[in-house]
């Protein structure tokens, strides 16, 4: 039996499978914007890994920190805290405005939710936690019974007091105004009609992702998050903002709510901030954490601030900050809009093109006009790409064609980007022409 055939033997009987197929063939290493199998073979990656490695792939500055943490301070008692860790906490307090300052460090997005939905449950002394209906907020408890895009059935019944509100999808409106255009202020007093219906008078917070991911890269119309704000404060509840993928330059902003001037009244960052490695935030307000404190809040893990991956967070502000990252995801994103703008006019499949900054979604669809879509186009465009050297994502929901999540590293070169679209564009056309 060759190597080859081992590996795959072995994936079959002893990994446990935990969503979709895995990729055909074996990953070997990753360089910049790159990923190699174990062939040689370069795939350019327009995912940043899991939405994550926004420096690309092996960035030398992070290299060398994990090297030096490893051989020095990788990991301490949960009690103990170390200058990376307050180091990280002071800076990120720096790229928000106020009263954003206080940050708990934890390792992923799920679990800073959880630590984000467990405070505003204490601080409220409410437990009713409102997200949107394709909303993903992760697999642990409070996270995936806010989580309604997928893995909702076969696990019996939902931690009570979870209420979805419709999602703002500008492109497939279910409240339109007379020109036919999302009418969303009237969707979302809708939304909220529900949720004070439904509501047993426990409201404690709102979660939502300022541009929803696995939801279909779903961008809410201007003004929507501000109008959100103002339904949680008439009912005195916590707003908070999971920008695990939108964090960071990636939107051409440091931060997404950043758009509409919204300030969260706490904040989640997961895999944007340690560039592929694990590391989260929740950070938050100096009232609400001493009223957490008072009343005893409670959130020790194993690697809560944890300084290897602290240091890793630290390096990851440096860069950004350095090379401008937020301007250069501007101007990149542009870059790549416009060439997903020409597959829009050139293929009559492509139905949509939405997002901002390097963080993109390219809708596919069987007919523009019904907007149908089909799962196994997405499949085919998906596993030509791949074929072609060029690895994308694609979101396939109930209701819903396939949508890519376009996601590059930041460090993407424009030739690189224009490299993808050319793969793309080559996928496109032979996918529709067979």
């Amino acid at each position: 039996m060759s190597n080859s055939a081992r590996f795959w033997s072995d994936v079959d009987n002893h990994v446990l499978r935990y969503g979709g197929d895995f990729v055909p063939e074996i990953i070997d290493s990753a360089r910049g914007s790159y990923v190699f199998t174990e062939a040689g073979r370069p795939i350019l990656d327009f995912t940043s890994g899991q939405m994550s490695a926004i420096l690309g792939h092996s960035h030398p500055e992070i290299v060398a920190t994990v090297r030096h943490g490893v051989a020095t301070l990788d990991h301490l008692y949960s009690g103990m805290l170390s200058r990376p860790v307050v180091d990280l906490s002071r800076r990120l307090a720096a790229t928000l405005p106020d009263p954003l300052r206080k940050t708990l460090l934890l390792t992923t997005g799920a679990e800073a939710n959880e630590a984000a939905i467990r405070l505003a449950k204490l601080v409220t002394g409410k437990f009713e936690i409102v997200s949107f209906s394709r909303s993903w907020h992760g697999m642990t408890q409070a996270a995936v019974n806010a989580t309604y895009s997928a893995g909702r059935r076969g696990y019996g019944p939902p931690v009570p007091g979870n209420i979805a509100i419709p999602t703002p999808n500008p492109y497939r409106p279910d409240f339109r105004t007379p020109d036919g255009q999302l009418d969303w202020r009237r969707q979302l007093d809708f939304a909220f009609d529900l949720v004070d219906a439904q509501s047993v008078g426990s409201l404690a917070a709102c979660i939502v992702e300022p541009i929803l991911s696995s939801g279909g890269l779903i961008d809410p119309p201007a003004g929507y998050l501000t109008a959100l704000q103002a339904k949680c404060r008439e009912r005195g509840m916590l707003l908070i903002a999971d920008e695990a993928q939108t964090g960071l330059c990636r939107t051409g902003t440091w931060y997404a709510f950043e758009r509409e001037g919204v300030v969260p009244d706490i904040l989640t960052l997961s895999k944007t901030l340690g560039a592929g490695l694990p590391l989260a935030a929740v950070i938050t307000s100096a009232e609400l954490e001493e009223q957490a404190h008072e009343r005893g809040y409670l959130f020790f893990t194993t690697h809560v601030s944890d300084p290897l991956v602290a240091a890793v967070g630290n390096t990851v502000l440096d860069v950004l900050e350095r090379d401008d990252m937020a301007n250069r995801a501007a101007t990149s994103g542009a870059h790549l809009r416009a060439g997903l703008e020409a597959l829009h006019a050139k293929h009559d499949i492509v139905g949509d093109v939405r997002g901002r900054g390097l963080f993109q979604g390219l809708e596919l669809v069987v007919d523009r006009e019904t907007k149908q879509g089909s799962d196994e186009l997405g499949r085919q465009v998906t596993r030509r790409c791949f074929e072609l050297g060029l690895h994308m994502n694609i979101v396939q929901l109930p209701g819903m064609g396939g949508v890519f999540r376009i996601a590059p590293p930041l460090t993407s070169t424009e030739q690189e980007l224009s490299e993808g679209l050319q793969i793309l564009d080559q996928a496109l056309t032979e996918v529709t022409s067979g």
